[in-house]
């Protein structure tokens, strides 16, 4: 499977454990995989580096076995230890170059961006997939920027050729809103870490976007 084929999924997944109802990032990984999900990505900012690393190690077993791609939010050289599919990375992080370098062509290098500029230059600079937002107003991260609005996700949909993850306040509620401006991989982090019922959360969802 190419990497274009592996990004070609509806829900992708984020790990946040603060808002994992007392869960570990071991349980909830599982209910994904469980589900069905097929994308899931590491992000855990505040963790120490050996705790990061001996619970990636699981969890890229895991993931392995399913048959599910598992990416790295920032951290390259956690990546390369446990052997990542890939890894996300923000405008102020790494340059997307040297991420390449460091990782080969093989692996997957996803790139936020907030505005049409940044996805054009994107796409020259070879990024595998682009991040697409905040689309609303998110409070998961700490040093996010303002929402892009849907404005920004019409604008990706009718201009650019590559895959990319729609992100940012999307919830249950408002799904229906990206879905119909043709974002067709979906991104929600407490929506779905959050749900008592994770499992019955991502079925619902995958009710509402079919």
């Amino acid at each position: 499977m190419n990497k274009k084929e592996r990004l070609s999924t509806d829900l992708y997944c984020i790990t946040a454990e603060k808002f994992s109802l007392g869960r570990s990032n071991i349980e909830v990984v599982k209910e994904m995989i469980d589900a069905g999900i097929k994308i899931i990505q590491y992000r855990e900012k505040k963790k120490k580096m050996l705790y990061k690393y001996q619970e990636c190690k699981r969890l890229r077993e895991m993931t392995k076995e399913a048959g599910v791609s598992f990416i790295i939010n920032d951290d390259i050289h956690l990546a390369m230890a446990i052997g990542a599919d890939g890894v996300h990375i923000g405008q102020e992080d790494l340059p997307l170059e040297e991420v390449r370098r460091l990782l080969g062509k093989d692996k997957i290098i996803g790139l936020s961006t907030h505005s049409p500029q940044e996805a054009e230059d994107a796409v020259k600079r070879g990024a595998d997939y682009i991040g697409v937002g905040p689309i609303f107003k998110t409070n998961t991260k700490d040093d996010v920027c303002d929402p892009v609005g849907l404005e920004y996700l019409e604008y990706v949909v009718e201009n650019l050729d590559i895959p990319f993850v729609a992100i940012g306040g999307i919830k249950e509620h408002n799904v229906d809103q990206v879905w119909k401006l043709g974002g067709r991989c979906i991104c929600m982090v407490t929506e779905i870490v959050g749900a008592e019922d994770i499992k019955a959360k991502i079925r619902s969802i995958r009710q509402k976007l079919n």
